[in-house]
């Protein structure tokens, strides 16, 4: 029992051990792919992998995450016919991959992280820090900062739910205002893995720019608390990072373990790819936009709606003259077939003689 108590009571890092050390060995961050409702789907996770080299030199990224996920709907049999869906993944090409789960109530918790530990996956990652409002409604995300108590016990449910995987948080620097003398010290006497702060308060959603100098300080914050353990929290940064490089920069000045890239991943699934000098031309950013919708709808077409793809589309479709027309085409399709025809033929007509880089 004492031993099991004292492994409760330490950091266990797992996979993210080895990861640590290849990025150390490498001198740079640990990146790591931001989970993204509607967005980081099985698709779109697959794209990244292929076309930013994942698992190769100077590939990535170094961890993949799911779509956040309700630990609740996972445990009633109705729910979880549906919810498996986004948490499939490719063994072959996927590896490390996180799953990142949410909920109030620690056993649902429990059940469902036993359930993504036999499904495979590397780790798993508890959302404190979504501001959708029908998830703080079920008390959830970012409501977990107002109740650092059962924060606490969500934690330690999904350590006993999967005592074989290592658990991560994502979370914020506050709810209404900065609270990280309060609220950091709450998640860290959990000994998660890795805690992920987003730079900016709940309240202030995406609308103000991420404040990395919180991300320095919770660093300190967790270089205090656990001065005497051998084994310490990894601390990743989130919020405004364009590229690994300015990931590298950003951890380089807050001393943080790594970053989290999100928006910047839009329409750039060549994103991690750090021994990629040219930007992908038009000719290939629609080749593999056509590519990419035909895999989503291969993958998750019986169970999403194809509209989910647009929001891929106006990324993909940016930055050269006749972009915004094209774009405007593509908004009206209603499945991969018509986006192929419409793209073939504005390359034949419109890119013929453009090479592909």
């Amino acid at each position: 029992m004492d031993k099991i108590m004292n492994e409760q009571n330490s950091v266990q890092l797992g996979f993210w051990k080895e990861v640590k050390d290849a990025a150390d060995a490498r001198g740079e961050a640990i990146f790591v792919l931001a989970p993204m409702a509607n967005v980081t789907d099985a698709a779109f996770r697959r794209m990244i992998a292929k076309y930013s080299r994942m698992g190769q030199k100077g590939g990535g990224p170094d961890v993949l995450w799911t779509e956040f996920v309700s630990a609740d709907g996972l445990c009633s049999e109705k729910g979880r016919v549906m919810l498996v869906r986004d948490l499939e993944f490719d063994a072959q090409t996927e590896h490390p991959i996180v799953a990142q789960l949410f909920s109030s109530n620690p056993d649902k918790m429990r059940q469902a992280a036993a359930l993504v530990q036999s499904l495979g996956f590397d780790g798993i990652d508890i959302n404190m820090g979504c501001p959708d409002k029908t998830i703080e409604k079920q008390g959830a995300g970012a409501a977990m900062m107002r109740n650092p108590k059962l924060a606490r016990e969500i934690i330690r449910a999904a350590k006993e739910g999967a005592p074989n995987i290592p658990i991560s948080v994502k979370t914020r620097v506050g709810y209404n205002k900065v609270e990280i003398d309060s609220w950091i010290p709450e998640v860290l006497a959990e000994n998660p893995a890795v805690l992920t702060i987003h730079a900016r308060t709940r309240k202030e959603m995406s609308d103000v720019p991420a404040r990395w100098e919180h991300v320095k300080e919770v660093v300190a914050l967790r270089d205090k608390i656990q001065s005497g353990q051998a084994v310490k929290t990894l601390i990743f940064g989130n919020g405004d990072i364009v590229d690994c490089v300015d990931g590298n920069q950003k951890v380089a000045a807050t001393g943080a373990d790594g970053v989290m890239l999100g928006r910047a991943i839009f329409g750039n699934p060549w994103l991690f790819d750090r021994a990629r000098i040219a930007a992908p031309s038009p000719r290939e950013r629609l080749e593999v936009l056509v590519e990419h919708a035909k895999l989503f709808t291969k993958l998750l077409g019986d169970v999403k709606s194809f509209a989910i793809m647009k929001k891929h589309f106006k990324a993909y479709v940016a930055g050269w003259d006749g972009a915004k027309e094209l774009r405007a085409e593509l908004m009206e399709t209603e499945n991969a077939e018509q986006v192929s025809t419409i793209v073939t033929t504005y390359l034949t007509k419109h890119l013929a003689n453009t090479p592909q880089q």
